[in-house]
């Protein structure tokens, strides 16, 4: 597939594909935003500082978007950046991947997690094993923004959480924020990544405020690194996304009761930074990961089990896991029952704690 007519395109890519675009510019600045708004700012900076970054995806010129992240992009960048495509989820990416191969760097926005089915094909088929196909000469810089998760009162197909399924997948890069500023950081690096990014934004969060550093020659932290949010000494709590919030929740009331909680946020699903997590667990003994997710077949299983394999002998009760139930995701007014809460992630500190 080839870059459309109506787009202005660079020079085709050749078998020495050009590097990703440094962030270097004006000074970074401090403020405070949304996560919307700090997913809107990133996309913004980007378009601004490399032509060769697209916006593409259903409602995301005129509209602005469903939740309306990208609100005013189009007034700035034009319809020939920023683009509003059919209600057809394989073209979308289809399409991406042929801009990609022309060199483009395009974000594809997919409305919400349980409409991302229709390109599953074209992800896992195409866009992941492209880079290995051709024998490393052709990259394919796409980044797929996905609202996912519940906690918003949607209908079915809405509130899903399938990060496991695409973390299966060679060839993907998986990643969640779970702050503004994060989103900012992290979103500012997918677009600049050389391999193709599932980014999943916690639409539970995206009206959460906090401060974000923004800027053109921010300097980005590496998005597949594990940040220890809050230390602690008693028990390890690893999660990422929508988890966060809870994890820090009870990780407060625990600390008011005497119970020193650390809690990581691993930021990313594939690669996954065991290693932090381990030097964590090799302190404390004892770790629970908490994701909105089923747990069965889920990122948790797989981090139990290398931690297991790596602290096996600093272990002081097994890996406890927190998340979503083997079913269907419920109707609104009853998905409370299934989210992970905080009194949730205390009862498993808790079990883990009376080994």
């Amino acid at each position: 597939m080839t870059a459309p007519t109506w787009a202005t395109a660079p020079p085709a890519a050749s078998t020495s594909p050009a590097p990703a675009p440094s962030l270097t510019g004006a000074g970074p600045a401090v403020t405070t935003l949304s996560m919307v708004a700090a997913l809107r700012q990133a996309l913004a900076d980007s378009l601004r500082h490399d032509p060769k970054v697209l916006v593409m995806g259903e409602d995301v010129g005129r509209l602005g978007g469903v939740f309306r992240v990208t609100d005013g992009l189009w007034s700035e960048f034009g319809e020939r950046r920023v683009m509003d495509s059919p209600l057809a989820e394989a073209g979308i990416v289809g399409t991406a991947i042929g801009l990609a191969l022309r060199g483009f760097r395009p974000v594809v926005e997919i409305q919400f997690d349980g409409f991302v089915f229709p390109a599953f094909d074209q992800i896992v088929s195409q866009l992941a094993k492209l880079h290995s196909r051709s024998g490393g000469r052709s990259q394919m810089p796409v980044t797929v923004r996905i609202p996912y998760g519940g906690g918003i009162g949607a209908i079915e197909h809405h509130s899903e959480s399938p990060e496991a399924l695409f973390a299966h997948v060679a060839g993907l890069r998986v990643v969640s924020p779970a702050t503004p500023g994060d989103a900012y950081a992290m979103l500012r690096q997918a677009i600049a990544c050389p391999d193709p990014v599932i980014f999943l934004e916690p639409k539970a969060r995206y009206w959460d405020t906090d401060e974000v550093t923004i800027g053109p020659d921010l300097q980005v932290e590496q998005f597949d690194r594990a940040r220890i949010v809050r230390p602690g000494s008693l028990v390890t709590l690893a999660t990422y996304g929508p988890g966060l919030a809870p994890s820090l929740k009870a990780a407060d009331a625990l600390a008011a009761q005497g119970r020193d909680v650390e809690v990581i946020d691993l930021r990313s699903m594939s690669p996954l930074d065991v290693d932090t997590v381990a030097s964590s667990v090799d302190r404390t003994g004892r770790l629970v990961v908490v994701h909105e997710a089923p747990v069965f077949g889920g990122i948790g299983g797989e981090l139990a089990a290398a931690v297991m394999e790596r602290c096996f002998y600093r272990l002081e009760a097994p890996v406890a896991r927190v998340g979503g139930y083997h079913m269907p995701y419920p109707p609104a007014r009853v998905e409370h029952e299934y989210l992970p809460t905080a009194g949730r992630v205390i009862h498993a500190v808790e079990g883990v704690l009376s080994y």
